[in-house]
């Protein structure tokens, strides 16, 4: 335990969205864990949640999605001017949310707030603009969780909220401490704000390997519509430009093997051109590509015709070959997950990969920004040569444990919490 704490602290998680499967939501439930462990109790506050009733405070005007939200966010990107109904619709908005976030802070008695990325991207410019001014207000300690920044992304670059964006995304409070989850963004954020910032990874919990396949999933491979002579190859991640799908569809293609290739995750967050992109693309190349979104949750469940929910955690032991072809990433929940449950990954050089994770001696299949006829002859060895499989995906897994493990977290945590609490008390 931390030293000089005193019993019963409180820290409120807040976020636009803590439910489901995204990285954000993944790594607040680890960081929860941690807090746990070192005496806190935590509490909720976000737009849609999945955590108990006692300890969550919902907050519909939080999330990304709200038609409200909506609104102001398409009246103030891909635009250079902004009405002024919508200058009045984001202060509006920002009281009514800032007023939620104050009887969050009151009810759970709440010592210090981890703020979950919405400090960092503009989803929601009333929920990060209220965030700042209530910190500077009541000087409550704070970690800012930053996983991406609005500067990251082409489609926030033209606005017309550079005000707001150099205001609060993210704000120079020195009640602040920031984390970001990688080198890069470290850089970035004190070169273009002169904030300091930790860099704390993504983790999994490698000291524990995952318990070997139950029951409930003996049919994966058949509920997936796989056949038994057909390669598995599982796409991690949500169906959108920035993953890199094409990269994954002309790989298999080139193998030229019966296969499909499998996508867990949904379209939507950013519309649906590139889902149709996705699926137009794999008929011209002839890959069977499955959406399994419908079937694929954060727990297990049974849908009303029957069929059951997996978790990703149910699909990754019976996937043959991993795909993450991302051009962009913060960094990589999906590479760590593959490495965790010991399986082969085909990756693309997305910056952080290279500057980061390549550094620390993984062993994977790479893509260079195209897919080569090297690609394609390494990942038929891997798919071939079982024992060079073997070593590979266990020197992969001793290396995550070293450098992406709890232990990294705790660690780097620990000292951050010691910092917060002796601010306040």
């Amino acid at each position: 335990m931390i030293p000089d704490i005193p019993p019963h602290q409180n820290v409120g998680f807040i976020s636009t969205r803590l439910a489901g499967t995204d990285g954000v939501t993944l790594e607040t439930w680890k960081w929860a864990d941690i807090f746990k462990e070192e005496g806190f109790s935590c509490f909720y506050f976000a737009g849609e949640l999945e955590t108990p009733p006692e300890c969550s405070y919902l907050c519909e005007k939080a999330h990304f999605s709200h038609p409200v939200i909506v609104d102001i966010f398409e009246n103030c990107f891909g635009v250079r001017v902004r009405g002024r109904y919508i200058t009045q619709l984001i202060h509006r908005v920002k009281e009514e949310i800032k007023d939620h976030l104050y009887t969050f802070i009151q009810k759970f008695n709440l010592d210090v707030l981890v703020v979950e990325n919405a400090l960092a991207i503009p989803m929601n410019l009333p929920l990060g603009i209220g965030l700042a001014e209530l910190i500077a207000e009541i000087g409550i300690p704070v970690i800012g969780h930053h996983h991406d920044f609005f500067w990251e992304r082409e489609r926030f670059l033209t606005n017309s909220v550079w005000e707001y964006l150099n205001m609060a995304f993210p704000p120079h409070l020195s009640q602040i401490r920031n984390v970001v989850i990688n080198s890069a963004a470290d850089n970035q954020v004190s070169l273009r704000t002169g904030i300091s910032s930790t860099v704390i990874p993504n983790v999994m919990d490698f000291e524990n390997p995952p318990p070997p396949p139950d029951d409930y999933t003996q049919n994966v491979r058949q509920d997936l519509g796989i056949a038994d002579d057909e390669l598995f190859v599982l796409q991690p991640t949500r169906v959108v430009q920035r993953k890199g799908i094409e990269h994954a569809i002309e790989l298999v293609s080139r193998l030229e093997r019966k296969a499909k290739l499998v996508i867990s995750h949904a379209a939507g967050d950013e519309g649906m051109e590139y889902y149709e992109r996705v699926k137009d693309f794999s008929e011209r190349m002839g890959v069977t590509t499955v959406f399994v979104s419908d079937i694929i949750n954060d727990q297990r469940d049974t849908l009303p015709d029957g069929r059951k929910k997996y978790t990703l955690d149910d699909i990754y032991p019976y996937a043959d070959l991993v795909t993450y072809p991302s051009n962009f990433e913060g960094f990589g929940n999906a590479f760590l997950e593959a490495i965790y449950y010991r399986r082969p990954i085909a990756v693309n050089r997305y910056s952080i990969y290279a500057t980061d994770i390549k550094p620390k001696g993984f062993s994977v299949i790479e893509i260079n920004g195209f897919v080569t006829k090297k690609t394609v002859d390494h990942t038929r060895r891997v798919l071939d040569d079982a024992d060079y499989r073997h070593r590979m995906v266990t020197h992969n897994y001793e290396v995550a444990k070293r450098y992406y493990s709890y232990s990294v977290l705790r660690q780097k945590l620990k000292t951050i919490i010691t910092d917060c609490v002796g601010y306040q008390f």
